[in-house]
């Protein structure tokens, strides 16, 4: 088990943690981490692991373990390698990760704006992509955009909080996704809110504040099958 700092803190950069095991693919597992692990349309984030000794490994992806709560950094090559025990510090690579949270926000306003059933999505550096089942409707680009930058400029709070899966069970209207559900079995499950404009469950990495993500525009508008449109979004600069 990888205690996840990433969900309490999107800001922390770095950590020490203890090396708990090197998996059969030579993957890297800690006690705890900062690294995002790959899921729910979001990267794994990338950084570096540095040992007592001072040699340096260069982390390529991170994703999930045996268990959803392993979380294990994929060493891009086995040149240096920890050993179980060893104390080192973990860094993600902060300029990538920090324009993945904020184009993560921007796909819950995008959800907002056009609140119809997801039928998928997908988090990029600095683009981002939500398909809507939406069969019949007419999307115009620029008034997408319009509403989206109109949102992003009233410096909106976005924060995280816990529910149980009966609770959530209670409530299934704030699950807008139609094929990835949220995570179940740990008893709680955690939702993010952009004040006044989106509640959902999710357990990616978020900006703090809407004014944060920067100024973005719908690049293209997509007929993805015979009820699924696509709507990808970039940012500005």
């Amino acid at each position: 088990m990888t205690k996840p700092l990433f969900r309490e803190d999107s800001y922390q950069t770095s950590c020490e943690a203890t090396v708990t095991a090197i998996n059969e693919r030579g993957g890297i597992v800690l006690d705890q981490t900062v690294f995002y692990p790959t899921g729910g349309g979001q990267p794994g984030d990338t950084g570096t692991i540095t040992l007592a000794s001072g040699d340096v490994i260069e982390i390529a992806t991170t994703v999930k373990g045996d268990s959803p709560e392993e979380v294990v950094h994929v060493p891009a090559s086995d040149e240096v390698m920890p050993k179980v025990g060893d104390t080192v510090t973990a860094e993600i690579n902060w300029e990538v990760r920090h324009r993945l949270m904020r184009m993560h926000s921007c796909l819950h306003l995008l959800s907002a704006v056009l609140p119809y059933p997801v039928t998928g999505g997908q988090v990029s550096d600095g683009k981002g992509r939500l398909d809507f089942d939406l069969p019949e409707a007419q999307l115009d680009k620029e008034e997408i955009t319009e509403k989206l930058n109109a949102l992003i400029a009233e410096n909106r709070p976005v924060t995280a909080d816990w529910i149980t899966d009966e609770e959530l069970d209670a409530q299934p209207d704030l699950v807008k996704t139609m094929s990835v559900q949220p995570p179940r079995g740990s008893g709680h499950i955690r939702l993010i809110k952009v004040e006044d404009t989106d509640l959902q469950p999710c357990g990616g990495t978020h900006v703090k504040n809407t004014s944060e993500i920067g100024r973005v525009r719908v690049r293209k508008i997509e007929k993805k099958g015979r009820q699924n449109r696509r709507v990808s979004l970039m940012f500005e600069d």
